[in-house]
């Protein structure tokens, strides 16, 4: 049942999984009272309140721009507009940010204690999981408002749309299962069983196969969702505490976070088996690859950097430093920025990633967490599966087993 108490469960998750010496598999029961992985640090005006539901609570505008810190646009950002959304586990928001200008443009309120969002392909909804409420919040990209709220299951902690956006999965971290929405009618048609305490959620681009991370079961479960609608096809066995996921653009690789061994798997598509382990900061947790498919960024939230990984030779090139307690982390469709949130600092670091380095700080609203950002203007649904089934992003590091056929 949602509730303030229930909220706190994620963050739970995530301590017992840093926690020396512990063990990923211990799930965390809904109700506890374990300190989260980080000090939250919401102001007296923004923290939600502890005895009602989120209809109690003050609304942000959702029109209205906010007032945040000076942000700058550096040359070489983004080519085209794109919007970041931002869940805002504290303030029940979700903070839109501009990445041509690095300002914060709108703030929309959602359900109870949001933790992730997702973009639609086409860019017409973005979907947010309200981990204290039970529930998804569906906001219309074009009027920046909440248009539908989707019951799911306990604890909803990630989200992901399907490649062609006809459908919406999401990952409930209490019940152990995976919600399945029509994104047509808004509503649950299916609940499919998977590991202990499921958090990272990601599609192959052809939309073939969906991959779970089960962070208390150390294992990443393999879910048919063409046409193999909704079959458990497999599970992957992975490092300790494994919480996000990222699919190379050809489809051939799934890079697994682990929280607890502090490393990333690398999952071969064609075999699902782990191909390599490379040694990453302290306590990764979000994980995005470029779309040229040649490195990953992996946000480390008890080390406080970003490590970028080369795929090529699978290995830590670079270390950037970003704010406190780093978690979600997203780039633009033209892989010139990398968006990450810091948990802490209330705030997002923006990395160049040509240089690897922060160019920018955008401040937005309590406890930031998930970050998802719109596609390029004029992309349509499948527009990944199409460029990819041609053999993969131009540059990708080839591969001897290749992507997937």
């Amino acid at each position: 049942m949602p509730g303030p108490v229930s909220r706190t469960l994620v963050s739970a998750v995530l301590a017992a999984l840093l926690m020396p010496g512990r063990s990923g598999a211990a799930h965390v029961a809904p109700g506890t009272t374990a300190a989260p992985p980080f000090a939250a640090r919401p102001s007296a005006s923004t923290a939600p309140s502890t005895t009602a539901g989120p209809s109690a609570l003050t609304a942000p505008s959702t029109t209205a721009p906010r007032s945040v810190p000076a942000a700058r646009s550096v040359p070489g950002g983004p080519r085209s507009r794109t919007l970041a959304y931002v869940a805002e586990l504290h303030s029940d928001s979700v903070s839109i940010v501009d990445t041509r200008t690095n300002r914060v443009v709108g703030t929309v309120a959602v359900g109870d204690g949001p933790d992730s969002t997702a973009v639609a392909p086409d860019g017409s909804r973005v979907y947010v999981t309200d981990s204290g409420a039970d529930t998804v919040s569906v906001i219309d990209a074009r009027r920046g408002e909440v248009v539908a709220t989707v019951p799911v299951g306990d604890e909803p902690s990630r989200v992901a749309v399907s490649p062609d956006g006809h459908r919406v999965y999401v990952a409930n971290v209490a019940s152990d299962d995976v919600s399945v929405i029509d994104a047509r009618r808004n509503r649950v048609v299916a609940t499919l069983d998977v590991g202990d305490a499921p958090l990272g959620l990601a599609f192959l681009p052809d939309g073939s196969r969906l991959y779970v991370a089960s962070a208390g079961s150390d294992e990443v479960w393999v879910i048919g969702t063409g046409r193999n609608r909704n079959r458990i096809l497999g599970t992957v066995p992975v490092g300790r505490g494994p919480t996000a996921l990222a699919v190379a653009p050809d489809g051939s690789r799934v890079y697994v976070s682990n929280l607890t061994s502090g490393d990333v798997s690398v999952v071969s598509t064609r075999r699902d088996t782990v191909v390599a382990t490379v040694e990453a900061g302290a306590g990764p947790a979000g994980v995005a690859v470029l779309p040229d498919g040649r490195r990953v960024y992996v946000a480390n939230t008890a080390g406080d950097d970003v490590s970028v990984i080369d795929t090529c030779r699978d290995e830590v090139v670079a270390t950037v430093p970003v704010g406190e307690r780093p978690n979600g982390i997203a780039v633009t469709p033209d892989g010139s920025r990398a968006y990450v949130t810091d948990f802490a600092d209330d705030d997002v670091s923006v990395i160049d990633t040509r240089r690897n380095r922060v160019v920018a700080t955008v401040g937005v609203g309590a406890g930031p967490t998930g970050v998802a950002i719109t596609p390029a203007e004029g992309r349509k649904p499948g527009w990944g599966a199409r460029r990819t089934s041609l053999g993969g992003e131009a540059g990708a590091c080839p591969r001897q087993d290749g992507p997937r056929p």
